[in-house]
Formats: C-alpha cells, sequence, structure tokens
C-alpha cells in the first residue's frame, strides 16, 4: 500500500507565508500535530518512509514513525515546490499581482516566474520517483509512507489517481493527515 502525509505546521505556515524549499523548522503546535499522528497511525503499518530533506518534514517523519524500526530514506525529489522569489512572502493569496496565487487558484493555467519552478518540472521529479523507487516496492507488497509537502504531496495524488490539474489541489492535503492512496 502507499500512503502520504504532510508535514507539521510551522510558524510561517501560521503567518501563511509560502514557504517552497525554505528550510523552517515544525513549531510546538507542528511537533504536538506530529505526535498525534503518531498514535492515530500506530497499528499501521509501514516497511519503509520516504521523506523529503526538508526539515519540517524530517522532524515530521521522526516523530511519527518515533520507536517503529521503520526506515526513513531521504529524497531531494520530495522538496517542496521551489516558488523561486515569492517564498516568504505573507498572504499570496491576497496580493492580485503575486502569480504563485495564479498557482493556487487556477494551476492548469500556472507559468513559473521569477525562479519559481514549473508544474512540468515538479510532475517530472515526482513521477520519476514514484517510478525508480516507490512503484516497484508497491508491487513487491510493501506498505510504502512519503512524508512530504502541500504543493509536492499534491503532485503525487494527482500523478497516482490520474487527475487532471484543475484538480490539482481537490484533495486537500492537510498537516498531519494520513492518506492512504493504493
Amino acid at each position: 500500500m502507499l500512503y502520504i502525509m504532510r508535514h507539521g505546521k510551522t510558524d510561517w505556515n501560521g503567518r501563511h507565508k509560502l514557504q517552497g524549499q525554505t528550510d523552517i523548522p515544525l513549531n510546538e503546535e507542528g511537533r504536538q500535530m506530529a505526535r498525534e499522528a503518531a498514535k492515530a497511525c500506530s497499528n499501521v503499518h509501514f516497511d519503509l518512509c520516504y521523506c523529503s530533506p526538508l526539515i519540517r518534514a524530517k522532524e515530521t517523519a521522526q516523530i511519527v514513525l518515533e520507536g517503529r524500526n521503520i526506515e526513513i530514506r531521504y529524497d531531494d525529489r520530495l522538496r517542496e515546490m521551489n516558488f523561486g522569489e515569492y517564498e516568504g512572502i505573507e498572504n499570496c493569496f491576497d496580493l492580485p499581482d503575486c502569480n504563485v496565487r495564479n498557482f493556487f487558484f487556477h494551476p492548469e493555467s500556472y507559468v513559473a516566474d521569477k525562479g519559481a519552478e514549473s508544474l512540468d518540472d515538479l510532475f517530472a521529479r515526482t513521477g520519476e520517483f514514484l517510478e525508480e523507487r516507490v512503484l516497484p516496492k508497491v508491487k513487491e507488497g510493501k506498505d510504502i509512507l512519503i512524508m512530504g509537502h502541500g504543493a509536492m504531496n499534491s503532485s503525487i495524488v494527482c500523478r497516482i489517481k490520474d487527475m487532471p490539474r484543475e484538480k490539482y489541489w481537490s484533495e486537500g492535503i492537510e498537516n498531519c493527515k494520513l492518506m492512504r492512496l493504493l
């Protein structure tokens, strides 16, 4: 089986700042969310966890899997989407001239600029990761957990469920909620 989870909350989540690949740690609320997630999925079997190398995902995975003897493998292809110069901007939803705003409301027409990663590039790296690392393990009968981020996880959900870009955000990737994909 294949499961996915998004990291716990950070101070930037609370301030509605675009994190992207900026390496922001969990805050205490995020750590508590991870502890609660650990309890909620304590009876779910995982053979292996693949995790983003960003600290918020690493810390969440370590808390969720603490004491379970489950290997955590870090892979750069699981980093959050790169938002370029937009990283650190607060409340981008409220800024009509912020191009990244379009990504959240109309992902099918998003065009990356100012050093931001395109959806094509994000889909390419997560697709390569799934084909190389995850799907062969799932075919062997392994139970895999992917610990990642909102936009990156959404790309994996879209690929696994063969969803169009218009539906990119439709699954609602909440912090520290386990989602079964396969």
